[in-house]
């Protein structure tokens, strides 16, 4: 790489200060270590994201199985560096400080919290994802059906696909951000002792 970076270069030194920033912020210098996993994360989804913006591409990320594949795993690795770090130490994150006779009652809804974690993590990119790309389809179908009635209705309903397609442009970097947000702070939950907040 330049010591004077290019556009190119630029855009990636950003992106790499970004994603630093992002770990820094959640996790603190504990989670530096897992700096080339999260970057990878966050550039897979943000790439699988453009790409189904193309036209005829696959968009990756509105597939549940796909990304439930990867929520679990991500999120069944940190519950294992949790287990490596504090052995079984760990375990106290489900028990939470509350009257002994309540224990009964929170600790399966602490367990049940932290397995759903997976679940709403793949469900909120893969739902965003799909409802973006529904709405395009929505517009370009009506679009296709008004040419027939007055010209100027299909350029009108051109500059409404063009306004909502960059509308996807930023669903795609927010929905990778956002995700890398949140296995960072899952992350997080994972490198602290037990008990500190």
């Amino acid at each position: 790489m330049k010591l004077i970076p290019n556009s190119y270069q630029f855009l990636l030194e950003n992106l790499y200060t970004v994603i630093f920033n992002i770990i820094k912020a959640q996790t603190g210098h504990k989670g530096f270590i897992y700096l080339p996993i999260i970057l990878s994360l966050f550039l897979f989804i943000l790439i699988t994201n453009l790409i189904s913006l193309t036209p005829f591409g696959i968009a990756l990320t509105s597939h549940i199985i796909l990304i439930i594949f990867l929520s679990f795993t991500i999120c069944s690795s940190i519950f294992l560096i949790g287990l490596l770090n504090h052995q079984l130490h760990f375990l106290k994150l489900f028990i939470p400080e509350c009257p002994f006779i309540l224990l009964f009652l929170l600790i399966p809804i602490e367990i049940f919290s932290y397995t759903i974690r997976a679940f709403s993590l793949a469900i909120r990119l893969s739902a965003n994802i799909m409802a973006g790309h529904t709405l395009v389809f929505i517009i370009s179908s009506f679009i296709l059906n008004i040419t027939n009635m007055k010209i100027w209705f299909f350029f009108l309903g051109l500059i409404i696909l063009f306004a909502v397609l960059l509308l996807e442009l930023g669903v795609a970097f927010l929905q990778a951000y956002v995700f890398t947000i949140l296995v960072c702070i899952y992350l997080n939950d994972s490198l602290k002792t037990p008990g500190q907040h």
